[in-house]
């Protein structure tokens, strides 16, 4: 039987904690699980949609500087801890709650040179930090309904100007959300058209990849070597991501098109 334990958070309503087979999860909100934690391998990523977002690896395979809106239970943050020694991550959350719950619960790591929590609404963090990241990673959820904040014209201008040239959006959506279309138009336009769609394992959420910059398209080739080396050393499906960024955009046998191409 699972084990749950509840209480009300000083800003966003009630959060849960739910334990079942092994798997710690967490709810805020509603019953949707928002982050989850395998206790046997805290390290790893226990979400088909938190795998999916680390596919920014095959197009920033070193970043310096990650800036993360939306904490949940921590699991990137704590992955990337565990994995990538030379990151500095930077994760912005608005629910005071959720800081506590990720830290009593879930084993949130301390903060140091390498991990900075930020308590504060990543709306207005982002426009603040011009050119400031390597990737930008956008998982603001409460009970499955994306921040409506985080989806606006001026919001995701501001995402782009985040970023460094050749820096990586990867944005977490449900895919049954009827408004992802408008969002990733927005998107588009904020990011010149360079943008990929990745569908998670599971087929409940697409993460979509934009860039500032970076090459207008990749040769499968090229990604295909790059997929089997982050594979060996980070342990996630990047073949299944490969198959699933050729099935959901542009490309030609030769090369995947990030750009659009020109008229």
């Amino acid at each position: 039987m699972a084990r749950v334990r509840k209480w009300s958070a000083a800003k966003g309503g009630a959060i849960a904690v739910s334990e079942e087979r092994g798997v710690r999860r967490l709810h805020i909100g509603g019953d949707a699980i928002q982050s989850a934690m395998r206790l046997s391998a805290p390290d790893t990523l226990e979400l088909e949609y938190t795998r999916a977002m680390m596919a920014f690896l095959l197009f920033c395979p070193k970043p310096q500087d990650v800036l993360m809106v939306g904490l949940g239970a921590g699991s990137i943050p704590r992955y990337m801890r565990a994995r990538m020694a030379d990151a500095r991550v930077t994760v912005v959350e608005i629910n005071p709650g959720v800081v506590t719950a990720a830290r009593r619960y879930f084993g949130l790591p301390p903060e140091d040179e390498r991990l900075r929590i930020v308590l504060g609404d990543g709306a207005q963090y982002v426009p603040r930090h011009a050119v400031s990241a390597d990737v930008l990673l956008l998982d603001g959820f409460e009970d499955g309904a994306h921040a409506s904040e985080l989806c606006t014209q001026a919001f995701y201008d501001a995402a782009h100007d985040a970023l460094r040239e050749g820096g990586v959006l990867s944005a977490n959506f449900m895919a049954d959300d009827p408004k992802r279309g408008t969002w990733c138009r927005r998107i588009e336009k904020s990011f010149g058209g360079r943008v990929l769609l990745l569908s998670a394992e599971d087929d409940v959420n697409v993460i979509v990849l934009a860039f500032r910059g970076g090459p207008a398209r990749l040769a499968w080739d090229e990604l295909k070597t790059r997929s089997r080396a982050l594979k060996r050393l980070y342990g996630l499906p990047f073949d299944y991501f490969l198959s699933s960024l050729k099935a959901g955009n542009a490309h030609t046998a030769t090369y995947l098109r990030i750009a659009p191409e020109p008229e």
